[in-house]
């Protein structure tokens, strides 16, 4: 079995439901249509996915360059008991920046919490890397709009100086005012494809697992944010907001302690860009929180093994309902 189930700190472990449990994933399935979601001073792009009549909803989010096309295949494994909200944060996929210029964390939080207030009920709130750090803001500050938490390989707190967690280290120096220029002029002028096999290459455990009509997708995605003027500083700027967080007062860290939602956590094994020893604390530091640890997984679960992933969240989900997390 590729997945490795720990308890935490005396916690039951991850009920996993049976595979046949979901539908069949479809390898080819396009990304799910998208819309405009109006907020105060500006709009985020969303897909929807269907889901059954009068059920629950489920929102995604992605994270650090990426956009809700990361969440196709889990949203649409989850599609028979949610439906699902999966959003570009502003700056990123086809959702405008915000109109303020600011991209940290508690801004990206702020129009997720839009997002929310506008359901009829809470949600399933499941984020990725950025949209993880992201997803723990909101639980903490709105506990009243998320019904449950899944945390994907979530950017918590790792303040190692090692170049290999960017996709390229161009992107280190992009941030700096003045002397990233060069770089952001840089990273501006790479083909499409190439910026989206470095990503890859960063972010899989084995980036062969990637069906081509992905990369081209991803890459189609990459093509039509190239005449987007603020793409590149969306990146930046978010990332240097991230860090800030990690460095601040009231740190992740103290966030999660507070978030009493029922949580799972899922980290890839070989993720390069937050460490896996964080895995262990990250659940620990939940009041209700339970790991799932995949080894032979990069930074994006959601994508590399999205049938597991799915497996784990619907197994949650019930669990939850039935008030046994």
């Amino acid at each position: 079995m590729d997945s490795l189930i720990r308890p935490v700190q005396g916690h039951p472990g991850v009920p996993m439901l049976d595979a046949d449990a979901l539908p069949p994933l479809d390898p080819h399935l396009p990304p799910w249509p998208g819309r405009e979601f109006e907020l105060a001073g500006g709009s985020l792009h969303v897909r929807d996915t269907p889901g059954p009549p009068g059920g629950p909803t489920a929102v995604y989010l992605h994270g650090l360059s990426g956009s809700a096309t990361n969440w196709t295949d889990v949203a649409g494994l989850l599609g028979s008991r949610a439906t699902g909200v999966s959003v570009d944060l502003p700056g990123f996929g086809r959702s405008a920046p915000p109109a303020t210029g600011r991209y940290r964390p508690a801004d990206q939080a702020a129009a997720t919490v839009a997002l929310l207030e506008s359901l009829d009920e809470p949600a399933h709130l499941l984020g990725n890397s950025l949209g993880g750090a992201t997803a723990l803001l909101v639980a903490d500050a709105r506990p009243d709009l998320v019904r449950t938490l899944t945390l994907v390989s979530p950017a918590m707190p790792d303040r190692r100086p090692d170049p290999r967690r960017v996709s390229d280290p161009r992107l280190v120096f992009a941030m700096l005012p003045l002397l990233g220029r060069r770089a952001r002029r840089e990273l501006i002028a790479m083909a499409p494809r190439e910026r989206v096999e470095q990503v890859l290459q960063l972010c899989f455990a084995d980036p062969r697992r990637v069906p081509e009509h992905r990369i081209v997708e991803a890459t189609e995605e990459a093509m039509a944010r190239a005449g987007d003027t603020w793409a590149t500083q969306a990146l930046t700027r978010s990332a240097a907001g991230l860090f800030r967080l990690w460095v601040s007062r009231d740190s992740l860290w103290k966030v999660a302690a507070r978030v009493q939602a029922p949580t799972l956590v899922v980290w890839g094994g070989r993720d390069r860009v937050v460490s896996a020893r964080l895995a262990q604390r990250t659940a620990a530091e939940l009041p209700h929180g339970r790991l799932l640890l995949l080894p032979m997984c990069g930074h994006v679960p959601q994508l590399e093994q999205p049938e597991t992933v799915a497996r784990a969240v619907l197994g949650m989900w019930e669990t939850a309902e039935a008030g046994d997390w």
